[in-house]
């Protein structure tokens, strides 16, 4: 392990991805370095099909790169089992989707503090905490709503809480304002950065909409499998 993976919060190494088609081989991802430290906010664009989500899947670990190695808060994940990268995931990772992928059945507060109860916290203390941070996305009076009894910008914001509940070192978010209006998408892109800023979270965020992607803090693209600075 590098000095280097170490110290940052979120780390890869000439990450490269290979899909099979049949007898086909496709070469999604080329050499990907890349490094991310505490409380940065960095913005990856490209066009679609580029390879951005399979990029994000692959550093929050939900898939297995063909060659290279991931980091996370200096831990490389080739070597961890099943049970052990969702261990480090739950701890030290946080996702949020275009689309909230929020429990229909549950309320706001049951979702945001599953990640909690999944760790095995205890309920009373999970329930402190999922509600503290509902009240930090402007969401305390909406507590025992359930997904359906929500707006689409409330249910980003819950969805978000759920990211943060863990108090994760960084969160990956793919197209997190990329099914909202721009007023709302404004907004909980705002949210996102003040608690960026408040709790020393990294943000990486793959993002269509460069307005959005030029307030980070850095831009990087990815096109034909290789990431570059913009």
């Amino acid at each position: 392990m590098t000095q280097e993976a170490q110290n940052s919060v979120l780390k890869c190494e000439h990450v490269a991805k290979t899909f099979d088609q049949g007898e086909l081989s496709v070469d999604v991802l080329h050499d990907i370095n890349l490094e991310v430290q505490t409380a940065e906010q960095i913005a990856i664009t490209g066009a679609s099909g580029s390879g951005k989500s399979t990029l994000l899947h692959l550093l929050g670990g939900l898939d297995i790169p063909t060659g290279g190695k991931v980091y996370v808060d200096g831990k490389d994940f080739s070597t961890l089992s099943d049970d052990q990268r969702g261990t480090l995931r739950n701890r030290a990772l946080g996702f949020v989707y275009q689309f909230h992928h929020l429990l229909q059945e549950f309320t706001a507060l049951e979702n945001v503090i599953m990640p909690l109860l999944i760790r095995g916290e205890e309920p009373e203390t999970a329930k402190q905490q999922g509600t503290d941070c509902l009240d930090n996305v402007g969401l305390r009076h909406r507590l025992n709503h359930k997904p359906g009894e929500l707006s689409g910008g409330e249910r980003q914001r819950a969805a978000i809480a759920r990211a943060l509940v863990t108090k994760p070192l960084c969160v990956l978010a793919d197209e997190p304002t990329g099914n909202l209006d721009r007023h709302t998408a404004d907004k909980v892109y705002g949210l996102m950065r003040e608690l960026n800023t408040e709790l020393g979270t990294a943000l990486v965020m793959v993002t269509h909409d460069i307005d959005l992607a030029q307030r980070m803090q850095r831009i990087l693209r990815l096109e034909d499998g290789i990431l570059s600075s913009s």
